[in-house]
């Protein structure tokens, strides 16, 4: 290769320089990353999947509505009906869909979204049978992701008794399969106590 000239041992020099890299980072790289996470990680690598019964029902990082079967499914218009033997979530801005996430982007003083709120709050508290007055922020607003799989204890407890009359079990019953599935805090003092959703939907069977 001496023989060649210098511009052509140059590109030769960088091509195997990039092969090189390709293999390490392209390759090796991933491929050790992977191994480490799946040994070590393997739920949260795989998606921190839900299965019940042997079947993936959902993700618990990712939130989704919990609604009744449409009247007819063809029907695009249909509006959505919450089931009420379900714990519910809170909105979405994208209907639940991880290709849509994102806010509504609606400041705080926008007429649209006040009443949307507005309404919220009262389908929420006629839904739940509680006092407007009652109904938490986390039921009324969408969360910046329009995913989050996660609602406020407040909202949780709100809906025991709705979701032990549509069981036919008893409300205690309920009460205390959310008091098992409350987390706190991030490492003890980042954000709120909350309760997945998914998670307590699948332990429901269990009351039934």
């Amino acid at each position: 290769m001496s023989n060649l000239p210098t511009a052509i041992r140059r590109h030769l020099s960088a091509l195997r320089i990039l092969l090189l890299m390709t293999v390490i980072c392209g390759v090796i790289y991933p491929l050790a990353v992977t191994g480490v996470a799946q040994a070590a990680f393997n739920d949260k690598a795989d998606g921190s999947l839900v299965k019940q019964n042997g079947k993936v029902v959902g993700s618990s990082l990712l939130g989704q509505n919990f609604d009744l079967p449409k009247k007819d499914p063809d029907n695009a218009d249909e509006a959505a009906r919450p089931d009420p033997k379900f714990f519910q979530p809170r909105p979405s801005a994208g209907s639940y869909d991880p290709l849509a996430s994102g806010a509504s982007n609606l400041g705080p003083n926008d007429p649209g979204l006040v009443k949307t709120i507005q309404q919220r709050r009262h389908d929420v508290a006629a839904f739940d049978g509680v006092d407007p007055a009652k109904v938490p922020p986390d039921a009324l607003t969408a969360s910046g992701s329009g995913l989050d799989p996660d609602i406020s204890t407040a909202y949780a407890y709100e809906q025991v008794n709705r979701v032990a009359k549509a069981r036919g079990v008893s409300a205690d019953a309920v009460h205390q399969l959310v008091a098992r599935h409350v987390d706190g805090r991030s490492i003890g003092f980042l954000g709120e106590a909350h309760v997945n959703v998914l998670e307590l939907n699948k332990d429901l069977a269990k009351l039934s």
